[in-house]
């Protein structure tokens, strides 16, 4: 079980990684359209990576929390 739980916690943070370059791209976007206010879609996209990246922790064995 404890190798499922380590592939599901590395997928999760590579879904992560794949939801911040999104928004990063949402705000070059932004910029380059002149926008002054964070855009809508990067906010969701944060609060996505920042949920996916609090589950992936939930998923870490014992040996490895600090």
């Amino acid at each position: 079980m404890a190798a499922d739980l380590d592939d599901i916690r590395s997928s999760l943070e590579a879904i992560a990684e794949e939801l911040g370059d999104l928004a990063i791209e949402a705000l070059r976007d932004a910029i380059e359209a002149g926008e002054r206010k964070r855009p809508a879609a990067e906010r969701r996209l944060t609060q996505a990576r920042r949920s996916v990246e609090r589950a992936a922790s939930l998923l870490r064995s014992e040996d490895e929390m600090p």
